[in-house]
């Protein structure tokens, strides 16, 4: 199995005939999905998402795919083509186009709906082409056929890359649960002909592929969240992803069953739902579905709410109810569900949440305790099954973390692909498909881009490192003014803390130190400003360390007068 060196330098310009495939997000994380195909000078890219932050990155609302590497090729992009309307595969899409907005965009009907929606609010009107399974389309150099397959969200298509170099399967996030709520199997047998056509590359989901055996299926929810409704005495709050559709059907139809209304919250979700119903995607029964300003005339016993925030995050509705920052309060006797996978690195946001929501008196219903949510992702034992469909002849697998990229090249390994066929990448590196083999040629930039309110990739790593500094540690201010001619002080040092656990009283000790240190840089000659900050940054940092064994941020301020 080859894998990536960390001395990969740029990929060489890439060789007549040949495909090269760079994934710029989703491989060693769980999100940013994005891929990039090349062939003679054309660009095709599959997925454009976001990956949502982590603790250590205080601040920051998203993260997108680095387009370094694109940024000065763009007029070389056919298309972006969308597997499916998740914002992992998505929500990067109006940052991309903000640089060149006349990309098309390529994906089935509910896909296109979600992401016009999103750009709307940017201000964007893209240019769209609809496609569904069975549809094959010229987009530019790349001969794309469009597969059905099954997913936590409805409309998911894999894709078929075909180019004189080969033929190329993305299989975007698919399962192959034979039972699926709106009848849609994933197509075997497509997969079926195209290995007969021959795979030269495989792209295969990754996330499920520890997870031995097959992924449950999605109707073994349904009994659970009636028994759930069955036993809720007062209102009942349902915590999911705002674009999975196919869990809010089951909501409205044990709503519906058990004689409540239900009112949607936020406004990701409010707009993704009205859309998927306008599209005919979530059938409502009249009547069901109210505002939520009118649920204040309606007995608890007959109310369910939807919101978002299954994940912990901060600013989302859940979270902030469990808070107590929100208009819904939290009552004795409610019950609320997460009805979602935790996703990896959430794990601590999300009991979080739990415990919160407890200690208002809430009955919290999750994958831990009860049976209310399926993955949308192909376990061991159906990757093993497709894989000896499929039967590729060179794997790469894409979409999971290290460890799950590890796990299904072994299953890759296991159905026969031979293990100088099995790529394992990470972000940026460059695969060339040349002659039938798949090899690593390079590597491209592929960081993390931040987005913090409006700016975009303005906030960096030091800044990260910064706030966590100043989250974990606090902050100390010194205030020095200096005499211009001669250097001697003549205000100060005034020192103030925030955040250090240091009273302000405590700096006594530290503000005779930091005089003789300023007083012997000037008798030296040595009175420019900057390095006289410099001196008390470190004189001041030395006594917090040795003396409190903390080491916040010391911000000194040097003003001649």
């Amino acid at each position: 199995m080859s894998h990536p060196h960390p001395e990969l330098g740029p990929p060489p310009p890439l060789a007549d005939g040949a495909l090269r495939v760079t994934p710029l997000g989703g491989l060693g994380e769980i999100g940013r999905n994005m891929t990039v195909f090349e062939y003679g000078g054309r660009l095709l890219i599959v997925d454009c998402g976001v990956l949502f932050p982590e603790e250590e990155q205080p601040g920051i609302d998203l993260i997108l795919p680095d387009f370094s590497s694109i940024r000065d090729r763009l007029d070389d992009i056919e298309g972006i083509v969308l597997t499916h309307g998740h914002e992992d595969h998505i929500g990067g899409v109006p940052f991309l186009l903000r640089e060149k907005p006349d990309i098309p965009l390529i994906g089935s009907k509910l896909t296109l709906a979600l992401i016009e929606a999103k750009l709307q609010e940017h201000r964007i009107r893209p240019y769209t082409l609809e496609v569904a399974e069975g549809h094959r389309e010229r987009i530019g150099p790349f001969d794309c056929e469009f597969i059905a397959v099954n997913h936590s969200i409805p409309d998911a298509l894999a894709v078929a890359v075909r180019t004189p170099a080969g033929m190329v399967v993305h299989t975007g996030d698919f399962k192959m649960d034979q039972l699926p709520l709106d009848n849609r199997l994933t197509d075997l047998h497509a997969f079926a002909r195209l290995s007969e056509e021959g795979i030269d590359l495989l792209l295969s989901d990754s996330t499920n592929a520890e997870v031995p055996g097959f992924t449950p299926h999605e109707r073994d929810i349904s009994n659970v969240l009636r028994q759930v409704f069955a036993g809720a005495r007062k209102r009942i709050i349902v915590a999911s992803f705002a674009s999975h559709v196919h869990r809010i059907q089951q909501i409205l139809d044990a709503a519906h069953e058990y004689g409540r209304r239900v009112a949607f919250v936020g406004r990701s979700m409010v707009r993704n739902m009205g859309i998927a119903r306008d599209l005919g995607y979530l059938k409502v029964p009249p009547g069901l579905v109210v505002d939520v300003k009118s649920l204040d005339d309606l007995p608890d016993h007959e109310v369910v709410l939807v919101c978002t925030g299954s994940q912990g995050e901060p600013m989302a509705a859940l979270s902030r109810m469990a808070n107590r920052d929100h208009q819904i309060r939290i009552v004795e006797g409610d019950t609320v569900i997460l009805a979602s996978s935790l996703i990896p690195g959430n794990e601590n946001a999300v009991y979080r949440v739990i415990n919160g929501l407890t200690r208002w008196g809430a009955n919290v219903v999750h994958k831990g305790n009860a049976k209310v949510h399926v993955s949308g992702h192909a376990s061991a034992g159906e990757l093993l099954y497709f894989y000896n469909i499929c039967r590729p002849r060179n794997l790469m697998p894409v979409h999971g973390e290290w460890r799950h990229l590890r796990a299904n090249a072994e299953l890759g390994a296991l159905t026969g692909v031979p293990h100088d066929r099995i790529v394992i990448a990470e972000d940026g590196v460059a695969v060339d498909l040349i002659e039938g083999k798949a090899k690593i040629s390079g590597k491209v930039q592929a960081g993390y881009v931040y987005v913090d309110g409006l700016s975009v990739g303005d906030v960096g790593e030091p800044a990260l490192k910064d706030r966590k500094i100043l989250g974990d540690e606090g902050i100390i201010s010194v205030f020095v003014v200096l005499d211009s001619s001669t250097g001697k002080i003549t205000g100060g040092p005034h020192i103030q803390a925030r955040g250090s656990g240091i009273d302000d009283s405590a700096f006594g000790e530290v503000i005779p130190k930091i005089t003789e240190t300023l007083e012997r840089s000037a008798q030296d000659g040595v009175v420019e400003p900057h390095q006289m900050q410099q001196l008390v940054r470190r004189t001041l940092g030395k006594w917090v360390s040795d003396t409190y064994r903390r080491r916040p941020m010391i911000l000194p301020v040097v003003v001649e007068v």
